[in-house]
């Protein structure tokens, strides 16, 4: 783009939409109990986490009775959650496929307030969160190529390097009809590999499929990732 229009460009690494859930039910309690001089700031809660079913997204639910978190609230905590859940724990990624329930809890007439519901319902989420076997989903792609028969071998060796899996192949004339699952941060530069591979006569498609769980190798990076960034 440069050297064709002059137009100067900074180029990033695509930012893979990586997910974060949990795999079993666990539940904390936070409390946020604050006194300086004046009014204090308390909030007590105990929330239990339990995984959904893929694409399910975040769901909140209170299960409080004889009103030792008072309703007026539950707003406050629902609050925390979803705040919480948006920057992730583990990588920074937003936190899906799971449910939240509030079940108990305690006030203080005078210093409870929804800011430190609020706080508190963060905490708890965290604390519960450590304890649900945490994992990372990633993005997975359905891919499509379509290559001269002579090429194909070095294809599937390109997408099985990549962590692709194979679901099959077809013929059609001259070509092989290539299909598999390939996770989407390994699509980055397959147009260049699938380009040097068959001279540019090759053509590829891909459209998302479904989001799995991460290697733990490929977890262990991103978590790094997160924790030097911070």
């Amino acid at each position: 783009l440069f050297n064709k229009f002059n137009v100067q460009v900074e180029t990033a690494p695509i930012r893979i939409p990586y997910r974060e859930t949990i795999r079993i039910t666990a539940s904390a309690q936070g409390k946020f109990k604050k006194q300086s001089g004046g009014r204090g700031q308390y909030g007590d809660v105990w929330i239990r986490i339990e995984p959904t079913d893929r694409d399910s997204g975040f769901q909140f639910a209170s299960e409080v009775v004889g009103g030792v978190v008072p309703t007026r609230y539950l707003p406050a905590v629902e609050k925390g959650l979803r705040e919480t859940i948006v920057d992730g724990i583990l990588a920074g990624y937003p936190l899906v496929d799971l449910k939240a329930v509030v079940y108990d809890g305690s006030h203080h007439p005078v210093d409870s307030s929804e800011y430190a519901f609020k706080i508190a319902a963060s905490m708890a989420f965290k604390a519960a969160f450590d304890k649900a076997k945490p994992l990372i989903l990633e993005p997975i792609y359905t891919l499509t190529v379509q290559t001269p028969d002579q090429y194909t071998g070095e294809i599937v060796g390109d997408i099985s390097s990549k962590r692709g899996r194979i679901l099959g192949m077809d013929t059609e004339s001259h070509f092989q009809i290539i299909k598999a699952l390939i996770p989407q941060a390994s699509l980055s530069d397959f147009h260049h590999a699938l380009t040097r591979l068959t001279h540019s006569r090759a053509r590829y498609s891909y459209t998302f499929s479904h989001y799995e769980e991460t290697p733990s190798d490929v977890a262990s990076k991103l978590i790094a990732e997160k924790n030097n960034a911070d």
